[in-house]
């Protein structure tokens, strides 16, 4: 693609140089990887999942109680931020002049890395041109070193954007994270129907629509809305691109918050500064897609009706994918994936009537 299309571009080798830099960081004890347990869910029809389960996540180093003096001191500290000066082990690359890409520092999926902008910025603000260009330029750098593989259908990349507190949001730097849809796949092989998993929103998008207008459709067949568009790759524009994803943003906070129709008042959304809802975003190399959340996760249940644990979901839940992290959530949603979607039914807007499902904001 022509730097003068996105107005940034990601190094050609980017797939090769993301892996090097993850296979040195955790050489180094710099990053880690926590393996997983897979299987496939399919908790209606035509909707399939991947759940994940790893036990080094239940039982992940968590920080000691502190006294008082702690707290205060803690307090008065600046919050460590990953983004901001990474350490070189952990920095894949520079996308001049607005972003830089580093490893991400707690690795579910191998290779996991992260866009985040040079400057701090807020991750509860609507995004910037150059985010998403940013962000696509990746992804092309990946289609593009996958032309001619023999398994060039696993070599692309899916990112997503976490903002707002019922998003699954953690780091308030701006940031984009990126998984190489490959390394999604780890496990897949081995596991029951692990071929017919494929990222959910380019599924997607190539449904019929509930409803849509302006370039965009709400999917159908969904427990919760998900606006999605289509790019087309071929001269895609960083303005064409922020312009789609405007439209997305715009029609969620519809969905959450209705114009006043008796007062007459439909103020344009602006398209820029703090967002007013929570939300994810996801690319691939064809797709935008963008869901309103109302909640991050939701309870699991057991066969008597008893909580075993809960499931929080961000961007990932846009591919398709879920994480446990104790075994009785693990049993609990392969026993009865129709636990799975009792959750994704309450973390966001019907995609039938456009109103919450789950709690309010």
């Amino acid at each position: 693609m022509a730097e003068n299309m996105l107005g940034i571009r990601a190094p050609a080798n980017l797939p090769s140089l993301v892996k090097a830099a993850f296979e040195k960081a955790r050489a180094a004890g710099d990053l880690t990887y926590y393996p997983t347990q897979v299987a496939i869910l399919k908790p209606r029809p035509g909707l399939t999942f991947q759940l994940r389960f790893s036990r080094a996540l239940a039982s992940k180093p968590k920080p000691s109680p502190s006294n008082d003096d702690d707290k205060e001191k803690k307090q008065q500290k600046k919050p460590f931020n990953p983004f901001e000066n990474p350490l070189p082990s952990m920095t894949i690359a520079q996308l001049p002049p607005s972003h830089v890409l580093v490893l991400n520092k707690f690795a579910i999926v191998p290779e996991h890395f992260i866009l985040a902008t040079s400057a701090v910025k807020p991750q509860t603000h609507v995004l910037e041109a150059d985010d998403v260009a940013a962000a696509y330029a990746c992804i092309q750098a990946y289609h593009e070193a996958a032309a001619g593989a023999d398994d060039h259908g696993d070599r692309e990349l899916f990112a997503f954007f976490n903002s707002g507190p019922h998003s699954g949001a953690s780091q308030p730097h701006r940031h984009i994270q990126l998984l190489p849809v490959a390394q999604m796949r780890a496990g897949l092989d081995a596991a029951d129907r692990g071929s017919d998993w494929g990222v959910l929103v380019d599924a997607l998008s190539a449904r019929r629509p509930v409803a849509g207008g302006g370039g965009y459709k709400v999917a159908d067949g969904m427990p919760f809305a998900v606006l999605t568009e289509r790019i087309e790759p071929e001269g895609a524009t960083a303005a064409e691109l922020h312009a789609a994803y405007v439209r997305l943003y715009r029609e969620a906070v519809r969905m959450l918050c209705p114009p006043d129709k008796e007062s007459g008042e439909d103020d344009e959304i602006p398209g820029e500064g703090e967002a007013r809802i929570s939300y994810n975003l996801a690319m691939t190399q064809t797709t935008m897609a963008l869901c309103p959340r109302v909640a991050e996760g939701a309870t699991i249940r057991g066969k008597s009706g008893e909580e075993v644990g809960s499931v929080a979901l961000n961007g990932t839940v846009l591919a398709g994918t879920a994480l446990v992290k104790n075994e009785a959530e693990w049993d609990a949603l392969r026993e009865n994936p129709a636990n799975l979607l009792e959750v994704l039914s309450k973390i966001g807007v019907s995609s039938a009537t456009g109103s919450a499902t789950g709690s309010s904001l």
